[in-house]
């Protein structure tokens, strides 16, 4: 699985309209509102990096309201959350 982090501008007025948007997305799993320089963060998993390119630029990009986005793409996850998963299961 291949995990990328979207930092998206949108505009001010239909942030809310844009990031429901986002979220239909297929491989969008989360979108944020947050504060600071950007509005949203979306994180997008998909199994192939070139299915990356359809869904930030081919569908995300694409979004009335969408202003800009910046894509960092994951190469190593660190999480609690996942550590007890793994102790959950006996491994």
């Amino acid at each position: 699985m291949i995990t990328a982090i979207v930092m998206i501008k949108a505009d001010v007025d239909r942030i809310p309209e844009v990031a429901e948007a986002i979220a239909e997305i297929e491989g969008v799993s989360e979108v944020y509102s947050v504060t600071g320089g950007i509005d949203l963060i979306a994180v997008v998993r998909v199994r192939r990096h070139d299915e990356l390119a359809e869904v930030i630029p081919g569908r995300v990009n694409k979004i009335a309201g969408v202003r800009s986005s910046d894509t960092h793409i994951a190469f190593n996850a660190y999480s609690k959350h996942d550590l007890e998963s793994a102790f959950s299961l006996g491994i």
